[in-house]
C-alpha cells in the first residue's frame, strides 16, 4: 500500500529520455522500463519517476532535485566524467556539502552529503 501525503512519483523533462537513462544509469545505477522513445521510468530503490520527451528541460529555476552521496569528491568528479557541467562547486551549509552540476540535456540536480562525510 502507498502512503498517503508523501511524494510518491517525480517526473523530470528532458530533451532525451535515451541519454537521460543512459547518465542516471551510470552516475546512480538505478533501474529503468522504456515505454518507447518519449517516456522511461526509474526506480532508485525508494522512488519511482519518470524522464518524458519535452521540447526544453526543466527551467533552473524549477524545483531542485538533490540527492544524497557518502562521497562528494567522488560523485563529483563522476558526474563530469559522464558529461555534466559543474554549476556550483562544493559549499558548505549547516548539515553539510553539496554540489550543483547541470546534466549532459541542461537539467540542474544537487547532491549533497553529511559534514562527518568530509
Amino acid at each position: 500500500m502507498r502512503a498517503e501525503r508523501r511524494i510518491d512519483y517525480i517526473e523530470i523533462p528532458v530533451t532525451d529520455p535515451a541519454i537521460a537513462r543512459d547518465f542516471f544509469a551510470a552516475l546512480m545505477g538505478w533501474e529503468f522500463h522504456d515505454f518507447g522513445p518519449d517516456y522511461i521510468s526509474f526506480r532508485d530503490g525508494r522512488l519511482d519517476g519518470g524522464f518524458r520527451r519535452s521540447e526544453n528541460p526543466a527551467p533552473a529555476t524549477g524545483v531542485l532535485l538533490v540527492f544524497f552521496s557518502k562521497d562528494l569528491e567522488r560523485d563529483r568528479d563522476r558526474v563530469i566524467e559522464l558529461g555534466a557541467s559543474i554549476s556550483q562547486d562544493i559549499f558548505e551549509f549547516p548539515g553539510g556539502r553539496r554540489f550543483h552540476f547541470v546534466d549532459p540535456l541542461g537539467n540542474e540536480y544537487a547532491i549533497w552529503g553529511a559534514l562527518e562525510n568530509k
